[in-house]
Protein backbone atom coordinates (compact mmCIF):
# COMPACT_ATOMS: atom_id res chain seq x y z
CA UNK A 1 0.00 0.00 0.00
CA UNK A 2 1.55 3.48 -0.68
CA UNK A 3 2.60 5.46 2.23
CA UNK A 4 1.02 9.01 2.69
CA UNK A 5 3.72 11.73 3.95
CA UNK A 6 2.00 13.65 6.92
CA UNK A 7 4.10 16.01 8.01
CA UNK A 8 3.77 19.08 5.45
CA UNK A 9 -0.22 19.75 6.80
CA UNK A 10 0.73 18.11 10.47
CA UNK A 11 3.91 18.84 12.05
CA UNK A 12 2.49 22.47 13.56
CA UNK A 13 -0.38 20.58 15.35
CA UNK A 14 0.46 19.85 19.35
CA UNK A 15 0.52 16.52 20.31
CA UNK A 16 -2.22 15.46 22.49
CA UNK A 17 -3.19 11.71 24.49
CA UNK A 18 0.11 10.00 23.97
CA UNK A 19 -1.70 7.23 25.22
CA UNK A 20 0.54 2.53 25.06
CA UNK A 21 -1.67 -0.29 26.89
CA UNK A 22 1.50 -2.52 26.97
CA UNK A 23 -0.66 -4.57 29.44
CA UNK A 24 -3.60 -5.46 27.74
CA UNK A 25 -3.51 -8.98 26.68
CA UNK A 26 -4.41 -9.30 23.03
CA UNK A 27 -7.99 -10.88 21.84
CA UNK A 28 -6.38 -11.96 18.83
CA UNK A 29 -2.77 -11.40 19.10
CA UNK A 30 -2.01 -14.52 17.28
CA UNK A 31 -2.81 -15.86 13.54
CA UNK A 32 -3.67 -19.24 15.92
CA UNK A 33 -6.96 -17.27 17.12
CA UNK A 34 -10.01 -17.36 14.78
CA UNK A 35 -12.20 -14.39 14.05
CA UNK A 36 -15.48 -14.80 15.79
CA UNK A 37 -17.82 -12.08 13.91
CA UNK A 38 -17.48 -10.05 11.76
CA UNK A 39 -16.78 -6.50 13.58
CA UNK A 40 -12.92 -5.60 15.00
CA UNK A 41 -11.94 -3.08 17.19
CA UNK A 42 -8.43 -2.26 16.64
CA UNK A 43 -6.60 0.11 18.84
CA UNK A 44 -3.25 1.69 19.92
CA UNK A 45 -2.73 2.75 23.00
CA UNK A 46 0.02 3.75 25.90
CA UNK A 47 0.50 3.81 29.66
CA UNK A 48 2.45 5.81 31.60
CA UNK A 49 3.51 9.40 31.87
CA UNK A 50 0.45 10.86 29.98
CA UNK A 51 -0.82 14.55 29.58
CA UNK A 52 -3.52 15.47 31.91
CA UNK A 53 -3.65 12.58 33.48
CA UNK A 54 -0.23 11.61 35.04
CA UNK A 55 0.71 8.24 35.47
CA UNK A 56 -1.79 5.62 34.54
CA UNK A 57 -1.65 1.70 34.12
CA UNK A 58 -4.41 1.66 31.24
CA UNK A 59 -4.56 4.21 28.28
CA UNK A 60 -6.50 6.06 27.66
CA UNK A 61 -7.91 5.03 23.83
CA UNK A 62 -7.75 1.33 25.57
CA UNK A 63 -10.60 2.44 28.06
CA UNK A 64 -12.71 3.64 25.02
CA UNK A 65 -11.75 1.01 23.02
CA UNK A 66 -12.84 -1.66 25.77
CA UNK A 67 -16.25 0.55 25.69
CA UNK A 68 -16.53 -0.10 22.16
CA UNK A 69 -16.12 -4.05 22.10
CA UNK A 70 -18.50 -4.74 24.83
CA UNK A 71 -21.33 -2.71 23.30
CA UNK A 72 -20.83 -4.01 19.81
CA UNK A 73 -19.85 -7.53 20.72
CA UNK A 74 -16.74 -6.90 18.46
CA UNK A 75 -13.54 -8.83 18.31
CA UNK A 76 -10.58 -7.02 20.20
CA UNK A 77 -6.81 -6.34 19.31
CA UNK A 78 -4.08 -4.44 20.95
CA UNK A 79 -1.53 -3.06 17.83
CA UNK A 80 1.68 -2.98 20.48
CA UNK A 81 5.13 -2.12 18.86
CA UNK A 82 8.25 -3.82 19.23
CA UNK A 83 10.39 -1.53 20.85
CA UNK A 84 7.75 0.58 23.53
CA UNK A 85 8.04 4.17 23.26
CA UNK A 86 9.51 6.31 26.49
CA UNK A 87 7.45 6.34 29.54
CA UNK A 88 8.27 9.98 30.14
CA UNK A 89 6.05 12.73 28.02
CA UNK A 90 8.22 14.46 26.93
CA UNK A 91 10.49 12.02 25.70
CA UNK A 92 7.75 9.98 23.79
CA UNK A 93 6.30 13.58 22.73
CA UNK A 94 10.02 13.85 20.42
CA UNK A 95 9.98 9.90 19.32
CA UNK A 96 7.00 10.71 18.02
CA UNK A 97 7.80 13.83 16.18
CA UNK A 98 11.19 11.99 14.83
CA UNK A 99 8.93 9.44 13.36
CA UNK A 100 6.22 11.43 11.47
CA UNK A 101 9.13 13.38 9.85
CA UNK A 102 10.26 9.88 8.92
CA UNK A 103 7.23 8.76 7.40
CA UNK A 104 8.36 5.82 9.78
CA UNK A 105 6.77 2.52 10.25
CA UNK A 106 7.46 1.24 13.76
CA UNK A 107 7.52 -2.41 13.74
CA UNK A 108 4.60 -4.14 15.34
CA UNK A 109 3.89 -7.78 17.47
CA UNK A 110 1.08 -9.89 16.68
CA UNK A 111 -1.38 -9.48 14.10
CA UNK A 112 -5.53 -10.45 13.65
CA UNK A 113 -6.29 -13.70 12.70
CA UNK A 114 -8.22 -14.01 9.73
CA UNK A 115 -8.49 -10.63 9.09
CA UNK A 116 -10.59 -11.09 5.89
CA UNK A 117 -13.68 -12.06 7.73
CA UNK A 118 -14.14 -8.66 9.31
CA UNK A 119 -16.29 -6.49 7.74
CA UNK A 120 -16.58 -3.09 10.00
CA UNK A 121 -13.22 -2.11 11.95
CA UNK A 122 -12.97 0.44 14.92
CA UNK A 123 -9.51 2.05 14.64
CA UNK A 124 -8.52 3.51 17.87
CA UNK A 125 -5.44 5.70 18.51
CA UNK A 126 -4.21 8.92 21.21
CA UNK A 127 -3.51 11.69 18.60
CA UNK A 128 0.32 12.35 18.58
CA UNK A 129 1.04 15.80 16.32
CA UNK A 130 -2.63 15.48 14.53
CA UNK A 131 -2.93 12.50 13.46
CA UNK A 132 -2.25 8.71 14.88
CA UNK A 133 0.70 7.35 15.81
CA UNK A 134 2.74 5.69 12.72
CA UNK A 135 2.34 2.36 14.38
CA UNK A 136 -0.91 2.51 13.23
CA UNK A 137 0.04 2.91 9.77
CA UNK A 138 2.34 -0.26 10.16
CA UNK A 139 -0.70 -2.00 10.81
CA UNK A 140 -3.06 -0.70 7.53
CA UNK A 141 0.03 -1.42 5.37
CA UNK A 142 -0.70 -5.18 6.47
CA UNK A 143 -3.49 -5.82 5.10
CA UNK A 144 -6.28 -5.28 2.42
CA UNK A 145 -9.08 -2.90 3.39
CA UNK A 146 -10.84 -2.89 0.26
CA UNK A 147 -14.76 -2.80 0.39
CA UNK A 148 -14.27 -2.70 4.62
CA UNK A 149 -15.99 0.03 6.59
CA UNK A 150 -13.51 1.71 9.05
CA UNK A 151 -14.19 3.97 12.46
CA UNK A 152 -12.04 5.88 13.96
CA UNK A 153 -11.92 6.93 17.33
CA UNK A 154 -9.15 8.72 19.16
CA UNK A 155 -7.92 10.02 23.00
CA UNK A 156 -6.98 13.32 22.60
CA UNK A 157 -6.41 16.56 25.24
CA UNK A 158 -7.97 19.99 23.02
CA UNK A 159 -7.22 19.09 19.44
CA UNK A 160 -10.28 16.09 18.69
CA UNK A 161 -9.72 14.36 15.46
CA UNK A 162 -7.20 16.70 14.24
CA UNK A 163 -6.49 15.47 10.61
CA UNK A 164 -6.45 11.40 11.64
CA UNK A 165 -9.70 11.07 9.95
CA UNK A 166 -8.47 12.82 6.63
CA UNK A 167 -4.74 10.52 7.18
CA UNK A 168 -6.81 7.29 7.32
CA UNK A 169 -8.64 7.86 4.41
CA UNK A 170 -5.77 8.89 2.57
CA UNK A 171 -4.16 5.54 3.83
CA UNK A 172 -7.35 3.47 3.32
CA UNK A 173 -8.43 4.41 -0.28
CA UNK A 174 -10.39 1.47 -0.75
CA UNK A 175 -12.04 1.31 1.96
CA UNK A 176 -15.37 3.49 3.52
CA UNK A 177 -13.92 5.88 6.73
CA UNK A 178 -16.74 7.03 8.53
CA UNK A 179 -16.66 10.42 10.46
CA UNK A 180 -14.85 9.72 13.80
CA UNK A 181 -15.67 10.17 17.59
CA UNK A 182 -13.03 11.83 20.01
CA UNK A 183 -12.81 11.41 23.65
CA UNK A 184 -10.50 13.77 25.85
CA UNK A 185 -8.02 11.18 28.10
CA UNK A 186 -9.11 12.55 30.95
CA UNK A 187 -12.80 12.08 30.42
CA UNK A 188 -12.11 8.88 29.54
CA UNK A 189 -9.59 8.05 32.48
CA UNK A 190 -11.91 10.25 35.51
CA UNK A 191 -15.33 9.91 34.25
CA UNK A 192 -16.06 6.66 32.59
CA UNK A 193 -19.66 7.02 32.49
CA UNK A 194 -19.34 10.34 30.56
CA UNK A 195 -17.15 8.54 28.30
CA UNK A 196 -19.05 5.68 27.82
CA UNK A 197 -22.24 8.41 26.93
CA UNK A 198 -20.65 9.52 24.25
CA UNK A 199 -19.67 6.23 22.94
CA UNK A 200 -23.10 4.97 22.83
CA UNK A 201 -24.29 8.05 21.27
CA UNK A 202 -21.95 7.45 18.43
CA UNK A 203 -22.43 3.91 18.30
CA UNK A 204 -26.68 5.11 17.83
CA UNK A 205 -25.88 7.51 14.68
Amino acid sequence: MKRTTLLTALAALPLCGCAQDASTTNQTETAAMPATNRTLVVYYSRTGENYAVGNIAEGNTAIVAKMIAAKTGADLFEIKTEKAYAASYDVCIEEAKKELREDARPAIVGDVANFDQYDTIYVGYPIWWGVPPMCVFTFFEKHDWAGKTVKPFCTHEGSGLGGSVRAIRKALPAATVTDGLAIQGQTAQNDRPAAQSAVDRWLGK
